[in-house]
């Protein structure tokens, strides 16, 4: 058998020390669900957009794509904004990442399903 010599006592003693802790996986489930909560906003602002003409009015940021510009570019911002907060909140936390993960997946469906077409113009009885 190899035997590996450390010759540096410190780095022994923080290999040592690091063995039994957990890393916080605050941030990195921040980032997930910052995710999910963009992806429903673009839905909801999607939807908002194309059943208000007031609301499709305000989204108008660039008159040839329409309201389109708005959206996403709302939509970004709602995403870092959440991203931020979470990531602060969490960033030493450990969290339920199932929990996280579920919770993502699901705002994940509710921002497709409210992009989608045929989904939309039932919701507005078209």
């Amino acid at each position: 058998m190899n035997k590996v010599e450390v010759k540096d006592p410190g780095a022994m003693a923080s290999l040592q020390k690091g063995v039994g802790e957990a890393i916080p996986n605050g941030p990195g489930a921040a980032a997930i669900l910052a995710a999910g909560i963009g992806s429903a906003a673009l839905g909801v602002f999607a939807l908002a957009g194309d059943a208000f003409s007031a609301i499709n009015r305000l989204f108008t940021f660039y008159k040839p794509s329409g309201a389109l510009s708005g959206v996403s570019t709302v939509a970004v911002i709602v995403w870092l904004v959440a991203w931020y907060v979470l990531a602060r909140r969490w960033a030493t936390a450990t969290v339920a990442m199932a929990q996280v993960n579920v919770a993502a997946f699901m705002l994940l469906a509710v921002g497709v399903l409210l992009t989608f077409p045929p989904f939309m113009d039932l919701l507005q009885g078209k």
